[in-house]
């Protein structure tokens, strides 16, 4: 396994393992499988509303805990320092455990603010080894960044590549993020597709191949254009945000 080392000295798994959009009961299995197969990194988050299965998989996979590097999420509707701070000792019961290694603010959206305050404080307590964001463009990142005590230490984006190779796409568009120093979260529930997504790191691309894939580039997101009010009313709509 490659890492990456935080800015704090923290080394994060260059690949991860993702659980988005998957039930508990799918989540506790697979996850099982993906740390059989290598994954020490697994990626949750609140609005996944899986903590459970993933905490569940963690007190079963007999690896030690300081072995695995556990990843979760505030949600937008837990944003502010009070909701944010419960939230946390909420994601904590459910993982199952006493710190977790990377919490990331999920969306730039509510108080983000207040949220970045309780995890500030939930790091120097030692609840959390590492703090960031996800879903940040550069102007909220920077903002953020410039008006806080502790800087983020992660940016969690969407990015991918298409591309066909002597290996699979999925294992070339992986390597070419590991590559360019990026950390990698795929998600599968099949546990031959974990180990193809985890066969990458007994190749590499050549500064041509790199250079053809960097090509393809077409600027645009798949999941949620952030700069995009329809595709933003749309996800909210999706999370039932603001709803009651």
């Amino acid at each position: 396994m490659e890492f990456i080392t935080l800015s704090n000295g923290v080394k994060m798994p260059a690949l991860g393992y993702g659980t988005f959009t998957m039930s508990n009961e799918e989540t506790e299995r697979c996850v099982l499988e993906a740390i059989k197969t290598g994954y020490r990194l697994i990626d949750t988050a609140q609005a996944y509303y899986n903590e459970e299965g993933v905490g569940n998989a963690i007190i079963k996979c007999g690896v030690p805990r300081e072995e695995l590097f556990i990843t979760t999420k505030i949600w937008i509707e837990n944003a502010g320092y009070e909701k944010a701070k419960a939230s946390l000792h909420e994601s904590l019961k459910k993982l199952q455990i006493e710190y977790i290694d990377l919490v990331l603010i999920h969306q730039a959206f509510n108080d983000y603010y207040g949220t970045w305050k309780a995890l500030e404080e939930a790091y120097k307590l030692g609840k959390v080894r590492a703090i960031g964001v996800s879903n940040f463009y550069l102007d909220r990142f920077m903002d953020l960044a410039t008006f806080s005590e502790i800087k983020p230490m992660v940016n969690q984006l969407e990015t991918h590549v298409f591309q066909q190779h002597n290996k699979t796409s999925g294992q070339v568009a992986l390597r070419f993020l590991i590559q360019n120093g990026i950390i990698a979260i795929p998600k599968s529930a099949h546990k031959n597709r974990m180990e193809e997504n985890f066969n990458i790191f007994d190749f590499s691309l050549s500064d041509e191949e790199m250079k053809k894939i960097e090509e393809l580039d077409l600027g645009e997101n798949v999941f949620m254009n952030h700069e995009n009010a329809e595709d933003i009313d749309k996800f909210f709509k999706m999370f039932h945000v603001g709803q009651k």
